[in-house]
């Protein structure tokens, strides 16, 4: 198991050695901060002992009873904590990429739907109430097709579509061949 596979626990190496403390210590310093909300909890951590943002993130959240941050094992988990509208809309946006690409593996990562080949992330969607968030993984991709979704928000790493957006297959398959050839 790495760090990236969710467990908190796997900081607290990292967290003794690099702020020379054990870990009880560390426990201790959570409990005169017990009950305070969690943005108080990181900034007592960082002002006060130099914790990085990922450290005080993986003390406080273990803290708080929270053991992993990984919440979905499959894309199929993923799909059914959004709405069935939403569901149906990230479906479609990842079969027009997949079908043709079929090399592109459907994975999460950051508790996302992501298409990615080989060890490299090309394409990811989210949701959000009242959109869906696309996110071409290459943000020269994201720069040259800023035009063609000049009717929607695009943000400085996403773009924000209607929940019911109509899928556009060849738009999709084409960020992705850019994506693909910018490995």
């Amino acid at each position: 198991m790495s760090i990236s596979d969710g467990d908190r626990e796997k900081f607290f190496p990292l967290i003794e050695k690099k702020y020379g403390e054990k870990m009880s210590y560390w426990f201790k310093v959570m409990k005169e901060v017990e009950g305070e909300k969690y943005p108080v909890q990181i900034a007592h951590l960082r002002e006060n002992y130099g914790f990085s943002q990922a450290h005080a993130n993986a003390l406080v959240m273990y803290s708080r009873g929270s053991t992993s941050s990984k919440r979905f094992e499959t894309p199929a988990e993923f799909f059914k904590t959004v709405t069935p509208r939403q569901a149906k809309t990230m479906k479609a946006i990842f079969k027009a990429i997949t079908s043709k690409y079929p090399q592109l593996e459907l994975v999460v990562a950051w508790n996302q739907p992501m298409l990615k080949f080989e060890k490299h992330y090309i394409f990811g969607v989210s949701a959000a109430t009242n959109h869906i968030l696309i996110a071409p993984w290459d943000q020269d991709v994201l720069k040259k097709y800023t035009p063609k979704f000049k009717d929607y928000k695009v943000n400085k790493k996403t773009i924000a579509l209607p929940n019911d957006w109509e899928v556009d297959v060849k738009l999709l398959q084409a960020m992705a061949k850019d994506s693909l050839a910018a490995l």
